[in-house]
């Protein structure tokens, strides 16, 4: 998934964080005259990833989410956002029918939903500090805040899972957010949590709506649906989809 759009204000970042790359890009007037306007609220930002991924790297043996799972350490005793996370996915896993877990194995994983949830409140951060127009990118799961330019939209590409070279279509809009689960990066590796095996039916899912902790969660959720996923998106106010199959067959809400 690409951004796809002339730049207003040379403010980018892109920082590795999580197991892949994030890019920070504010469109926003500079707020002051220095060479480096944006450089704080930056900073935050990237500062708060590196934290998230502390917490909850479950590659990281000393993260609160792996000593969690050995047992070392309560929810009550771990850091806050631990519970705080936990509880949501709780409530999006009602939402899903059980299609979103945060549990891998008998153990605690809110993987899931940890990426896009750290991007929206980045992208909060942002506006904590006046930014009003900016995308933040993390592994292709982005949060859309404002325009690109004065009167112009943003414009989101949408990879094709099957083919990386080529785009299957483009999502162009203001102050939304879309997610992107599929085999693409890290091949079957959702698991139905229905069955315990690896969704396979299809090769992606493209979800988008207002926020991305939600359309995060969605497009993992529908992913290990399949091809009963649209039915259900559809029944979600505000929220559309796109899915490709194995084959390459695409079909959107």
């Amino acid at each position: 998934m690409t951004v796809a759009t002339a730049r207003r204000q040379p403010a980018v970042r892109v920082e590795a964080c999580m197991g892949t790359v994030f890019t920070i890009d504010i469109r926003d007037p500079a707020p002051a005259a220095d060479g480096d306007p944006w450089r704080l609220a930056i900073g935050e930002v990237v500062a708060w990833l590196h934290h998230v991924d502390a917490v909850f790297s479950t590659y990281q043996p000393d993260s609160d989410i792996s000593r969690l799972q050995r047992g070392e350490v309560s929810v009550a005793g771990a850091d806050p956002d631990v519970g705080a996370v936990l509880a949501l996915c709780a409530r999006l896993e009602q939402q899903t029918n059980g299609y979103f877990s945060a549990r891998y194995q008998g153990q605690p994983d809110p993987t899931g939903v940890v990426k896009g949830w750290a991007i929206e409140r980045a992208s909060q951060i942002l506006r904590h500090h006046g930014s009003h127009n900016h995308a933040i990118n993390g592994g292709g799961d982005i949060q859309i805040a404002g325009e690109a330019a004065p009167s112009r939209p943003w414009t989101i590409g949408i990879s094709d899972p099957l083919d990386g070279t080529r785009l299957v279509t483009t999502v162009t809009g203001r102050d939304f957010a879309v997610a992107t689960s599929g085999i693409s990066e890290r091949g079957h590796h959702i698991i139905n949590p229905r069955t315990g095996q690896p969704a396979d039916e299809l090769a992606s899912v493209t979800v988008t709506g207002r926020s991305l902790t939600v359309v995060d969660a969605y497009a993992t959720a529908a992913f290990a649906m399949g091809p009963a996923a649209l039915r259900w998106i559809e029944t979600l106010p505000g929220h559309n989809a796109l899915i490709v199959t194995r084959d390459g067959t695409m079909a959107a809400t």
